[in-house]
């Protein structure tokens, strides 16, 4: 949109002088307004990015935006799961606030959302992939999403704009490239180049149970996957819910994870390469099945299963690349943030496990990496815990607009900029819901400074603390250990506060018990 300001300039003589000032001028006010451009994927965790680990898989797409941006090393996630995650960044506000605290909620659209508050100072928003908050997107010029989880072939998606459904349309195909296919569709012939827009370009991979594009089938099947050090982890000298859980490779991943079973819903020509590429591999471990020791069984397993994720997040890492040289062949690159993000981390067989949920740090910490040219600094690396708490914060930061004052977040932005306010956050509240429900993961909400995390199931009673500095990984509480007494104290200290700042209801923080809880040191809870 282009218009001459006329300004009235009044002279000593009683006249007035009219200037016109060049369209041009308001045009570049506009443009310095950066574009951005949020790429989010599901259960997508550290350990499966080569920014951060080299060790399983290369993916040098992804790390473009680290080379020649920053990385975050601990951006935690309020609550981790999938949809709470969304509704998180949608709101900037913790799961009891937002009112999304499990999958299978459904958001509530009319309140105040950062797409909502872009598109009222001028900015065109869209989301393309994975929404997963059951209701209608609303805030964006233009939706695509996915319906619920949405297949990993020939998804069905859901089109529209403002909280309005125009139509469903049936696409074939892999799911990963359509979603990339739509919001270069988006990029090039929808979006309006007079104005700054928000993309939410976001994946289903690599979410159970992940089905690899054709291209990517029998990628890795000449590779052995080195096993992670807590595969065979016994979850002793910790609480009881580590035991407890329904989520290991040993036990609970099905026929349909493990590929013994063909997904319903291919072309003959996607079931002939999928047949193809499976049925030989399914005949031998069938034949050389009967040999196998327990141990051999469940190494199999994480092979197949392991393999199978990374492939689906090599397909992932080949569409964040056609984004970002549609950015850097169009001259939009310079005014474009890139920040790539994930619901959550992900268990990758540490633990033995599959899935997410808990406070331990591979499922409470996500990826996170910001592209600005000319603002963040390259190949820069920060260290500050960071949150998607902050996501909403930092969107409308970068747009030019205030933050409401019920956000619970803080703008990334002055850490783009390499400088960490003085009182930036020391701590860390966390807190999961989803039980009971999929893989039996106990509630339980908790604090962590990043050096001692304290962790309380609170309908079991039970506690857990970590020196994550002696105890990287986790495997064995200190709660109630001699030598840790203050250091107990100090962090359930810093919990009450945080739950009293976060408003979390009383009701689901219970005082701790006098009872000794099953598992715990026969010590009281100091208060």
């Amino acid at each position: 949109m282009r218009f001459t300001l006329v300004v009235m300039l009044g002279l000593s003589f009683g006249l007035g002088l009219i200037v016109e000032v060049p369209a041009s001028a308001a045009d570049e006010a506009e443009a310095k307004r950066p574009n951005i451009v949020f790429i989010f994927t599901d259960d997508h965790c550290e350990q499966a990015l080569s920014a951060y680990d080299p060790s399983r898989i290369t993916t040098p797409n992804l790390d473009r935006i680290a080379n020649e941006g920053m990385k975050f090393t601990r951006c935690y996630v309020t609550n981790s799961i999938c949809g709470p995650s969304r509704a998180v960044i949608q709101t900037g506000k913790h799961s009891h606030l937002n009112g999304f605290i499990h999958n299978g909620n459904n958001f509530d659209g009319s309140q105040q959302t950062f797409p909502k508050l872009l598109q009222k100072s001028g900015y065109q928003t869209a989301v393309i992939g994975k929404w997963h908050l059951k209701s209608t997107p609303r805030g964006f010029d233009h939706f695509d999403v996915l319906i619920g989880q949405g297949p990993y072939y020939n998804p069905p998606m859901r089109r529209g704009s403002n909280g309005e459904l125009k139509k469903t349309i049936k696409h074939t195909g892999y799911t990963t490239d359509i979603i990339t296919d739509l919001a270069l569709d988006w990029l090039k012939d929808q979006r309006d180049a007079d104005k700054p827009f928000m993309l939410m370009y976001q994946h289903k991979a690599p979410h159970r149970n992940w089905q690899p594009g054709p291209k990517y089938l029998n990628w890795l099947d000449d590779v052995t996957i080195s096993e992670p050090e807590t595969l065979w982890d016994d979850y002793a000298n910790r609480a009881s819910p580590a035991s407890n859980q329904t989520m290991t490779i040993k036990n609970h991943l099905s026929a349909f994870d493990l590929k013994f079973t063909t997904p319903g819903n291919l072309t003959p020509e996607q079931k002939s390469l999928w047949n193809a590429a499976y049925g030989p591999k399914n005949a031998a471990y069938q034949k050389a099945k009967g040999d196998m020791s327990k141990k051999e069984i469940v190494q199999w397993k994480y092979q197949r299963y392991v393999k199978d994720y990374l492939r689906c997040v090599k397909s992932v890492d080949d569409g964040v690349g056609r984004i970002l040289d549609y950015l850097d062949q169009n001259n939009l690159a310079d005014n474009t943030v890139v920040i790539y993000s994930s619901d959550q981390g992900w268990y990758l067989g540490e633990h033995g496990w599959y899935d997410k949920r808990w406070m331990y740090e591979e499922s409470l910490k996500t990826p996170l990496l910001v592209r600005y040219p000319g603002v963040v600094k390259a190949k820069s690396v920060n260290d500050d815990i960071v949150s998607n708490l902050d996501f909403a914060e930092t969107f409308l930061d970068l747009a030019g607009i205030e933050v409401p004052e019920d956000m619970q977040g803080h703008s990334l932005v002055p850490l783009f900029k390499g400088s960490t306010p003085k009182d930036w956050r020391q701590s860390f509240y966390y807190h999961y819901y989803e039980f009971p429900g999929a893989h039996s993961v106990a509630r339980h909400y908790g604090v962590t400074n990043g050096h001692h995390k304290l962790i309380h199931y609170y309908q079991l009673d039970e506690w857990e603390l970590f020196d994550l500095k002696k105890d990287p990984n986790e495997l064995k509480s200190v709660y109630g250990a001699n030598g840790y007494k203050q250091v107990q104290v100090d962090l359930l200290t810093e919990l009450r506060r945080l739950q009293r700042h976060y408003k979390v209801p009383e009701d689901t923080t219970p005082l701790p018990s006098k009872k000794p809880a099953r598992k715990q040191p026969k010590k009281a809870v100091p208060k």
